[in-house]
């Protein structure tokens, strides 16, 4: 007999903090200062924060701001809608998001359109400014 939801529709899935533990369990993910060595080494920043948020709290000096909705078809080299950055799949992207949730599952989404390399923000932009690392203010 399968499981069902409360509502008595089909089985639930496992739940977004499940998916989550298991998208980071596939990330190498780097904290602030690592993140800000790679993107100065030449690593992709990548925030993809909505406009409300980088209006409020500002942005990362030389990250790339792509909204999260646009962001497989922004850095996916195969893509005629791809940024002139997204050069090829060894691309090394650090994804930004808030606080380093939707950051992550972002990262796996690019990992499986081939971009090895991705991985995240862990803290996100949050974890950015607390660390002191540069933030251009809006």
């Amino acid at each position: 007999m399968s499981e069902e939801t409360p509502g008595g529709g089909p089985p639930a899935g496992p739940g977004v903090d499940a998916l989550l533990e298991r998208a980071r369990s596939e990330l190498d993910r780097l904290g602030p200062h690592a993140a800000a060595d790679a993107a100065r080494a030449g690593a992709l920043l990548v925030d993809i924060r909505y406009a409300a948020l980088r209006e409020r709290d500002g942005t990362i000096p030389g990250a790339l701001i792509v909204e999260r909705n646009e962001l497989e078809w922004r850095l996916d080299p195969l893509c005629d809608h791809r940024l002139p950055e997204a050069t090829d799949h060894d691309l090394r992207v650090i994804v930004v998001c808030d606080e380093g949730y939707a950051s992550s599952l972002a990262a796996v989404s690019l990992r499986r359109l081939g971009l090895r390399r991705a991985t995240d923000l862990d803290g996100g932009f949050q974890a950015w400014r607390a660390a002191g690392l540069p933030v251009r203010r809006p």
